[in-house]
């Protein structure tokens, strides 16, 4: 099987150099890595070629790696029932790039394109409807960003005194944050109500 993937990604390799960078079996999976401009004309090749029939969209999803210069992956996920196979395709993206919008090749990516975009902040040039789709229409920022705080900007709950949502800026007190106790088993100079009997 790898045999044949190997050969696949050799074949994705020559056809569409202008878009591969690198096609590889990894666990047994086909990845190809191409540049963000020419994943459309890229998903055409896969869906239409004899040699891939990559018929089916099954996912497009976003990774995060904030110290990175290009922040984004945007990966896209295919299967071959024709041929059984899967491949993934990646690309690199800046956080203030456009990358292409392949809902014309396949229309099932519009949704999967508005949910990297609602999670993650990636635009999407040229899908015909780009909004929020998972989170609320009033909702800041992109919460599967790794520097997205895990309580959230806002705190949304209902309000008796008004009989309505309400919307209001999260306030944590910060000592509930600051955990400076030690375990006695930790070589702490202290011992805690309670560990007495550890400490003897």
């Amino acid at each position: 099987m790898s045999e044949d993937l190997i050969e696949l990604g050799e074949y994705i390799e020559g056809a569409t150099p202008d878009a591969v960078f690198s096609a590889r079996v990894v666990d047994g999976e086909l990845v190809v890595q191409c540049a963000p401009e020419g994943v459309a004309d890229l998903m055409k090749f896969l869906r239409d070629a004899s040699a891939c029939q990559f018929t089916t969209l099954v996912d497009i999803c976003g990774v995060d790696w904030p110290e990175r210069e290009k922040r984004f992956d945007v990966v896209y996920h295919l299967l071959s029932m024709r041929q059984n196979h899967r491949v993934r395709v990646k690309t690199q993206v800046r956080e203030d790039a456009i990358v292409p919008s392949v809902v014309e090749v396949f229309p099932a990516a519009e949704w999967y394109e508005r949910e990297v975009f609602d999670l993650y902040g990636v635009m999407f040039g040229g899908h015909p409807d780009l909004r929020r789709i998972l989170t609320d229409y009033g909702f800041r920022g992109h919460p599967m960003r790794k520097d997205f705080p895990t309580t959230g900007y806002v705190e949304v709950r209902y309000d008796e005194t008004q009989k309505r949502v309400v919307y209001e800026p999260v306030s944590l007190v910060q000592e509930y944050r600051q955990f400076e106790f030690m375990s006695p088993w930790e070589g702490a100079e202290y011992v805690l109500p309670g560990d007495e009997k550890g400490a003897s």
